[in-house]
Formats: structure tokens, sequence, C-alpha cells
């Protein structure tokens, strides 16, 4: 049960109990029909006030779902940690070894913006590594944007080896060349996106679902190198599980 379904819930209880009350108090819809209805059942009106008391003060439905919550917050982060544990040790085998810090896996939801009412963007929801360098930069692509938002577009997992393409484009008149020939060479990035995430040079995305099977976000790994080494099947496999995982749960206790 999602938050805002409980606090609905507890809402709605109070509420009804406050109308019976109130209506009670002052006869309506009438007299004789609060007469006729509370003749021989003295306890309805301790039922509605006890109702009214519990639904007020304790909220039960939204305790009980803080409890719920509470377990499957430390059942995500444990598989979240788990995946990303198995997703360093494969990185282990890339030459020269990557710095502490320098793998980093997001999550990646989509939502409508009023500067995008209708497509949405993509915003990161969490980054998981582990140090806090590289700082992670301010980024929400649109469809086709960067290696998330062509994941997005196809509707599938997609890679970017950035590391030579950034070798080769070193200047802006060199990228706008490239990018006026072939954008998605480029992921349809501007030449200053390009230029702030290039340092990314090992990039790929797999698409989040829900339970229709339509896109909602995606999972994305990325490194300063090493790309041979992370676009292979096994860190697919366990991208993919893990998205399926939070796509089944809504994207909660992320």
């Amino acid at each position: 049960m999602k938050r805002s379904t409980a606090k609905l819930l507890d809402k709605a209880f109070l509420l009804l109990a406050t109308l019976g009350l109130a209506g009670k108090a002052y006869h309506v819809p009438s007299k004789p029909f609060w007469d006729a209805l509370l003749g021989n059942r003295p306890y309805v009106m301790l039922v509605l006030l006890g109702i009214a008391g519990v639904f007020g003060a304790l909220t039960p439905f939204e305790a009980w779902q803080a409890r719920a919550m509470a377990d499957r917050n430390v059942i995500m982060r444990r598989s979240i940690l788990s995946s990303f544990g198995k997703l360093l040790v494969i990185s282990q085998a890339i030459e020269p070894p990557l710095e502490t810090g320098d793998l980093a896996l997001h999550v990646w939801r989509k939502r409508r913006t009023l500067r995008h009412p209708i497509r949405g963007v993509l915003k990161r929801l969490a980054t998981y590594r582990m140090s806090t360098h590289p700082v992670t930069r301010r980024f929400t692509p649109v469809l086709g944007e960067g290696v998330v938002g062509l994941c997005w577009k196809y509707d599938r997992e997609y890679a970017v080896d950035v590391g030579p393409l950034a070798a080769e484009l070193t200047d802006r008149d060199a990228f706008d060349r490239v990018r006026e020939d072939d954008p998605e060479r480029v992921m349809n990035l501007t030449w200053e996106g390009f230029d702030r995430v290039k340092h990314r040079a090992a990039v790929l995305a797999t698409p989040i679902r829900n339970g229709r099977s339509k896109f909602v976000g995606c999972i994305s790994l990325d490194a300063s190198h090493g790309y041979p080494v992370l676009y292979r099947r096994e860190v697919l496999e366990e991208m993919t599980n893990l998205g399926i995982y939070i796509g089944r749960e809504d994207f909660e206790c992320i």
C-alpha cells in the first residue's frame, strides 16, 4: 500500500465518522431517520466516536504503512547494494583499475514537468557509488538525449563507448560536424552538454518498466573507462533484474 493510499483511508474513515456524529447532532437528514437507526442500537454513536478518535489520533493505516515501508526500504536497499556489489566485482577486471568511487549506478524516473508536460524528462532519483567523488552533475534529459534518453527512445538497453568519441571531438567545430551528420553519434547532446559528461567514458542503461510493460525509467551505469568489461551480458542481466524489481515496487524506497 502506498503512503498516499494509507493517508486517504485514514481520512475517509475519520470523515465518515465525523459526518455521522454531525448528522446525529443536527438531525440530518431528519430526526425520524436517526431515531429509527438508533432505536435499539445505542452503541452506534459509541462506535462512531471510537472511529473518529482512533483514525483522528492514531492514523492506523498510515502507521501500518510506515512500518511496512521500513521493512521494504531495507529490502530495496539490500537488493540495490547487492547488485552494485556484483558490478564492482566485475569492474575489477578493468585495466588500469578504476579509482575508488569511479563506478556509479544511477536510478532514473520519467517525470512530467511544466516545460515538458506531455513526454516529460528523466530525473535522477538516486546515485550509488563508493565515494562522493566525482561529483554528480545536474542532468535531466529529454527523450533521445544522452544514453539514458536513447534507452528511453528505443525502449531497450543502450550503451556508448564515449572514450574514443571524446578523444576525436576535442573542439566545438569537430563536434558540430559530427552532430550535423549523425546527431545520435553524440547522443543528441549540445557541445556544452557533451563537454560536461564526456569524462564518463563507459556508459550503459537498461529500462525500468511498470506492470503494463511501459517504460517508466531506467538504470544507468558509468565509469571513466572500461567499456569492454562493463558492456557484458552479466552486467546487463544484473541491471535488468534490478530494474524489474524497482519497477514492481513503483520506485518506492529508492
